[in-house]
């Protein structure tokens, strides 16, 4: 006999818009005597509609908080490093407070370092470069963590195996939206899961047998892709995965939905 089932869900964060000023302002009156800014408003917005849907293990945060990162940053002038460079994490822990009270257990993600797109003039060496801007990294998420913060998801452009070898961890899942079999391989050896589109599954198939894979988590998804994924693995390896870049509302819904299978 046939039965509904239901995968868990995962969000990797989201990207909302920039409000008008009558959202801003009705925001702002229903946080009166909370401090926040634009980018609070923002964090608020890519977790607030994940909670309402009833995605599994929601995330706020994503590319965006580029901006709070930069600017918490010491030791940078016109985007290039000049000094040796540190961060100061009181806003960044006021964040992570204001996130952990909509709801606890929840994951942020991050733009990974690379983003950034700081330049070094003042390390003058690669490997030093890289050990300066990953242990700012670690004080950051550190420091969320302290505050309540689950994990983060760090949110890359490119698979920089140097970054990700510094800063992957069990509480730090590195998030590539469309890696090429190149960036899947990095990604797979360093991490026992893996967040791919439904188009990526036939790759992943192939090269799985080389890797210790416990985990995919399928974007994006339909129900012709989660079936040909329960055929390869069992459904508690499986899971139905965003990230948000348009009507938030109704993207996590959908997402939630896809999560239904029949077995």
């Amino acid at each position: 006999m046939t039965k509904q089932r239901t995968l868990p869900t995962r969000g990797f964060g989201a990207e909302p818009g920039m409000p008008d000023i009558p959202m801003l302002a009705a925001w702002v009156a229903e946080h009166r005597g909370k401090s926040g800014d634009l980018i609070s408003f923002r964090l608020d917005q890519s977790l607030t509609p994940q909670i309402s849907a009833g995605i599994t293990m929601p995330c706020s945060g994503g590319k965006f908080y580029q901006d709070r990162i930069m600017a918490c940053l010491d030791g940078i002038q016109d985007n290039q490093a000049v000094d040796e460079i540190s961060i100061r994490t009181s806003a960044i822990i006021e964040d992570a407070v204001s996130i952990v009270a909509q709801k606890k257990g929840v994951w942020c993600a991050l733009p990974a370092p690379h983003t950034l797109g700081i330049r070094d003039s003042y390390y003058d060496d690669e490997d030093e470069w890289t050990d300066a801007i990953t242990g700012v990294y670690r004080n950051l998420m550190r420091s969320m963590r302290d505050a309540g913060i689950n994990g983060h998801v760090l949110i890359c452009d490119k698979v920089d195996d140097a970054e990700i070898s510094s800063l992957a961890r069990q509480k730090v899942f590195f998030f590539q939206p469309e890696p090429d079999r190149d960036g899947l391989q990095s990604l797979m050896e360093y991490q026992r899961q893996v967040a791919i589109s439904p188009a990526q599954l036939d790759i992943v198939f192939d090269i799985a047998n080389e890797y210790e894979l416990h985990e995919i988590i399928i974007l994006d998804t339909d129900k012709a892709s989660i079936a040909v994924a329960l055929s390869h693995l069992d459904p508690d390896q499986v899971v139905v995965g965003g990230y948000c870049r348009g009507d938030c509302e109704k993207y996590w819904r959908s997402i939630v939905e896809y999560a239904v299978y029949t077995a």
